[in-house]
């Protein structure tokens, strides 16, 4: 079974679909996403061809993949629809598609967003930030692009100083530059810094929502954060594994939720400004994650020490929640719980193994 044969995860799909935004700015546009078969990719391809379907946006949708093959499968239902093109696209090159004519938005979504990737290709994962968020930045330039979006993470934050219970956009916390692990939320630290630097020197409109941590049934099975391990192992039916106290404190967003706020600050969003895509609901420590989980499949948590390879991989942050009051100002909140999100991500998931 596919994610569209389940009726749950079109649910998630309308839910996006028929909120209040200005979908205006997007009829008759035409909008490029890099990391179209990510988890947040993915799942905005999805709303915005649904909206194309329902609604008639007439949205030109590139989505741009390293292998045109996964998109094409991922993207099985708009096979044959015109308003969604494949680009075979690899992000540490420069964009060079001349048919494409002007895009009139851009969004960078591709990265390197799991520990393992972090500790055994930290070379791709700091290329992919920097080599691709420049690419992505000339090219929009170059197609007279009307708003660029970088997607960046609540890891360029860092470590909690200790003074906030809170990080509004213009925190900054510790990170120890001299560390394989810093490879991730430095390069993203300077992917922003390079949005301003187009903003000021190339006249690019640019908005960068944060996102943080982001779980949902469009995640890679691959995946390797915490909290995908233990969606992974409630779906296959096994124990939860904890590999650590639990006690890092973090803010968790459905993927649904986190797509309503990259749509909200990508159409309301103003020029040059970061926006937090967090709500307080979602705030909860690790341990209470894992522990939702195993009720949900009627498990239990097990506790498991990591091997060199993972640790190397793993944020040293222990509290990271984000103050989401910037975009809420902007009228965004979340639909879904964090319990709620993980019954629906097992639940979709499950549907699709069997």
């Amino acid at each position: 079974m596919s994610l569209y044969s389940n009726k749950h995860y079109l649910e998630d799909v309308h839910s996006v679909v028929v909120l209040n935004l200005p979908w205006i700015k997007l009829q008759n546009k035409s909008i490029l996403i890099s990391g179209a078969t990510g988890m947040i990719g993915s799942f905005l391809v999805d709303v915005l061809m649904e909206k194309n379907i329902s609604e008639n946006l007439n949205c030109t949708v590139y989505a741009l993949g390293r292998n045109e093959g996964k998109l094409k499968l991922r993207f099985s239902k708009y096979a044959d629809d015109a308003r969604l093109v494949f680009v075979q696209y690899n992000i540490q090159e420069p964009l060079a598609c001349s048919y494409l004519g002007n895009v009139d938005y851009v969004l960078h979504l591709a990265s390197n967003t799991h520990p393992l990737l972090y500790s055994t290709d930290p070379i791709g994962t700091i290329l992919t930030n920097m080599m691709g968020v420049k690419n992505m930045l000339d090219f929009s330039v170059k197609h007279h692009a009307t708003r660029f979006a970088f997607a960046s993470s609540n890891e360029m934050y860092g470590e909690n100083r200790g003074d906030v219970d809170l990080f509004t956009e213009d925190y900054c916390g510790y990170i120890n530059c001299n560390t394989l692990r810093a490879g991730y939320p430095e390069s993203k630290r300077c992917g922003e810094a390079l949005c301003q630097a187009y903003k000021a020197q190339k006249g690019l409109d640019i908005v960068i929502p944060r996102l943080t941590r982001t779980f949902g049934p469009t995640m890679s099975m691959s995946d390797t954060k915490a909290a995908s391990q233990f969606i992974k192992k409630g779906v296959a039916g096994e124990d939860i594994v904890l590999k650590s106290k639990g006690t890092q404190f973090f803010s968790y967003t459905y993927v649904a939720d986190a797509v309503s706020g990259l749509l909200t600050v990508l159409l309301c969003g103003e020029n040059g400004e970061a926006y937090n895509i967090a709500d307080e609901s979602g705030d909860i420590m690790l341990k209470d994650f894992a522990a939702i989980t195993a009720d949900v499949c009627g498990k239990k948590v097990v506790f498991d020490i990591p091997d060199e390879v993972e640790s190397a991989g793993y944020s040293k942050a222990t509290k990271a929640r984000l103050d989401g009051s910037k975009l809420r100002a902007l009228g965004w909140k979340p639909m879904y719980g964090i319990r709620t999100g993980i019954e629906r991500t097992i639940n979709i998931l499950k549907s699709i193994e069997c």
